[in-house]
This record gives C-alpha cells, sequence and structure tokens, in this order.
C-alpha cells in the first residue's frame, strides 16, 4: 500500500525523523496561506503516487504568497506524466507546500526487505537527490549495506558505521546515526515494506532533514493498523486495480496485451514466464487464489477483459481446492455479463478437469481449448496476433 508523502513525514516526524516546515494543502488559497505562514521561499510539491515529478512540472519554488498560489493553480487538478505513471498520467487533488532549504549535501538513505536472506537492510548512500538505481548502475561503491538481525534489532554501532560511510563530518557522525535508528524504528513498527529518504540533505545552517519520504506499507500487516484504511487514496489507484482489491483477488495492471488469469502466485509467474519466452508481453498479474468462489472468478475474468489493452485472454488453472467446474462456470457466467471481444485460451489441469473443459466446449463461448501450458501459450500468441 503506497502514501503520500506527506503522509509518510506525518508518521517519520512522529518518530523523531526531522522534516521541513510545511503543510498540504487542497486549493491556491489554502498554498498561499500555508506560505504565509511559512514566511520566505517555498517549494510546491505535486502530491502523487510516482516519482519522478520535478522533471515533469509536479515540483516549483515560489518566492511569495501570491507565486504560491499561482503556481499551486498550475499543478493541483492536472494529470501528472512522469516516467512511472501510465501516458495517461495521474490526478493531483493536493499539494505540499514546504520551506525552500539551501542543502549543502544531499544525501540517501532506504530500507527495505532483502528476498535473498529474509532480512531488513539499510541502504545508505553519500549520492542522495537521484535515483539509487542509478547510483548502483555508476557507482555501486557508494552504496553501503547493513543488514538487521531480527532477534538483535537495530544496534548503533551499525548507524555510525553508515555514518563514516558516507563521509559525514564528526558533527554529524550522532545526529544521522539517531536518524538512522528512527527511521528502522519506523519501518519495523509500522509495518512497512519499504522506508525512504531521498534526498536527506545536510541543509546550510547545520539542519538534518528529510527533503523527500516515501513509505510504502505491506498489505499483510493492514490488519494490525486499521488506521492505515484512512491513508488510502483510491483516486490514486488504478481502477481495475482498486475493483480487484474490493473482491480479494490479486491484480496488477502491467503494460502488455495478454491477459492472464492463473490460480496460486507460482503458478501466474511461470504463465507470463512463458508468454514473454513466445515473443508477447502479459497485460496483468491476476491470481484469483486457491480457493476462489464461482463468484470471485466471473469478477476477476470481467476485471481482465475490462483492460482495453488486452487483445488475448489465457486461462491457465491447476485444479486443487479451486475445482476446474466452478472456474469454467465462472467463465461462462462472465460471458453473460461482458462481450467477449478478444479470443481466449483455456488450459486446465486437476480437480474435476474433465467437466470443467466439457462445459467450456459446450458453452458456446469462442474459446480455444489447449492441452498443455506450451501449447496454450502458443495459441494465445498466436491468436493475439490475428
Amino acid at each position: 500500500m503506497k502514501i503520500h508523502e506527506y503522509q509518510a513525514k506525518e508518521i517519520l516526524a512522529k518518530y523523531g525523523v526531522p522534516v521541513p516546515r510545511g503543510g498540504v494543502a487542497s486549493t491556491p488559497a489554502e498554498a498561499k496561506e500555508i506560505a504565509s505562514q511559512l514566511g520566505g521561499a517555498v517549494v510546491i510539491k505535486a502530491q502523487v503516487y510516482a516519482g519522478g515529478r520535478a522533471k515533469a512540472g509536479g515540483i516549483k519554488t515560489a518566492q511569495s504568497p501570491e507565486e504560491a498560489e499561482r503556481l499551486a493553480s498550475q499543478i493541483i487538478g492536472r494529470q501528472l506524466v512522469t516516467h512511472q505513471t501510465s501516458p495517461e498520467g495521474v490526478p493531483v487533488e493536493k499539494v505540499l507546500v514546504e520551506e525552500a532549504v539551501a542543502s549543502k549535501r544531499e544525501l540517501y538513505l532506504g530500507i527495505v526487505i532483502d528476498s535473498a536472506t529474509g532480512l531488513s537492510v539499510i541502504m545508505a548512500s553519500e549520492a542522495g537527490g537521484v535515483d539509487i538505481e542509478e547510483v548502483a548502475a555508476k557507482t555501486p561503491e557508494k552504496i553501503l549495506k547493513a543488514y538487521i538481525d531480527p532477534i538483535i534489532g537495530f544496534q548503533p554501532f551499525l548507524g555510525r558505521r553508515l555514518a563514516f560511510g558516507m563521509n559525514l563530518e564528526p558533527e554529524q557522525i550522532r545526529p544521522v546515526t539517531q536518524l538512522i535508528g528512527d527511521l528502522y524504528r519506523a519501518f519495523e513498527e509500522r509495518d512497512c515494506s519499504l522506508a525512504e529518504v531521498n534526498p536527506l540533505v545536510v541543509a546550510t545552517d547545520g539542519r538534518l532533514l528529510a527533503l523527500d519520504a516515501k513509505l510504502n506499507l505491506d498489505d499483510n500487516a493492514l490488519f494490525r493498523h486499521r488506521d492505515y484504511a484512512e491513508l488510502r487514496d483510491p483516486g490514486q489507484e488504478d481502477e481495475l486495480e482498486l475493483e480487484a482489491s474490493k473482491h480479494n483477488i490479486s491484480y496488477i495492471k502491467l503494460d502488455g496485451e495478454v491477459g492472464c488469469m492463473v490460480n496460486g502466485a507460482g503458478l501466474a509467474m511461470a504463465t507470463m514466464d512463458i508468454i514473454k519466452l513466445m515473443g508477447a508481453e502479459p497485460a496483468n498479474f491476476l491470481d484469483v487464489g486457491g480457493g476462489a468462489s464461482e463468484e470471485m472468478v466471473t469478477k476477476a475474468f470481467i476485471i481482465l477483459l475490462s483492460d482495453p489493452k488486452v487483445k488475448a485472454a489465457l486461462i491457465n488453472i491447476f485444479g486443487g481446492i479451486l475445482r476446474c467446474d466452478i472456474v469454467a462456470r465462472g467463465v461462462i457466467e462472465a460471458a453473460k455479463q461482458i462481450e467477449i471481444k478478444v479470443p481466449v485460451v483455456a488450459r486446465m489441469r486437476g480437480t474435476n478437469v474433465e467437466q470443467g473443459m466439457q462445459l467450456l466446449a459446450e458453452s458456446g463461448l469462442p474459446i480455444i481449448l489447449a492441452k498443455d501450458l506450451k501449447d496454450a501459450a502458443e495459441k494465445v500468441v498466436a491468436a493475439k496476433q490475428k
């Protein structure tokens, strides 16, 4: 679950991470009022679930409250298109108005879960202010890492090691070490999958400030944080992904043209791999789950077909708890609610596979049956190209 920058900063500030003074505005008039209260130059920052805002015109500096109002009017209400959004962009409904900070150094701090070790890893770099991927590609030696043992937790010596590695001034070692510890505490207690401060600046007046901040919250821990529901901004989420989440369907929209409906995350990944192997691109990740009902299958198939980029669809099911005949009935019901305008290929194995394939064969729907996964992938890619 993603949240806005201003929300991330509000959370981090509660853990002692220093952030610039500022406030969030929904109208240009509110932006003017906040700028008046702050005094001096301010930065107007579009609040969207995407990076690359500055290059897209989503971050501007104002020297007066009147200019803040004018610039906010240029940002609020527009569709912001960045390298992390779709070509249509995302709507800007709010801006963060913050004090402009003159900095003499820009650093990077981030915490993620390392899937290889299963541990939280703190990453730090003296090369802040740019994408960490760019640093990793050009100067990987500038990325420092510290893995956290969940039994003993974060230890100050790890923070000091990272602080020294970023070539900080002696007087900055202690506060940066404290800041790293506070960031990790927020990451752990708030059940984050990502906590990132980029840049962490050393201001010309000596202050350390999280000039930008990003927190991603682990969906699996939402039951422990009932207040997180208030942080969600449906306007920033893809409509189909939002609809799928309402029905407990795992769906992620991608950029390809072959829609996939699969049960099981591993099988879904394998299905996408073989589609790419055949020279096409998957349009989505869609896992209906091992215990899906007929209604869930129906809804999942409708969501899949609702994506205008889908030129062909592949149903790949291994029947266990989810029987193949239930999948077939769900697909047939979906066809009653939405017109099937693209070729559909179905491959099923497992519990009640004969009944499921027979239901599809006798349904009168334009569904191409496949005998195995390779056959299914070949047929769906060929159908897409017609």
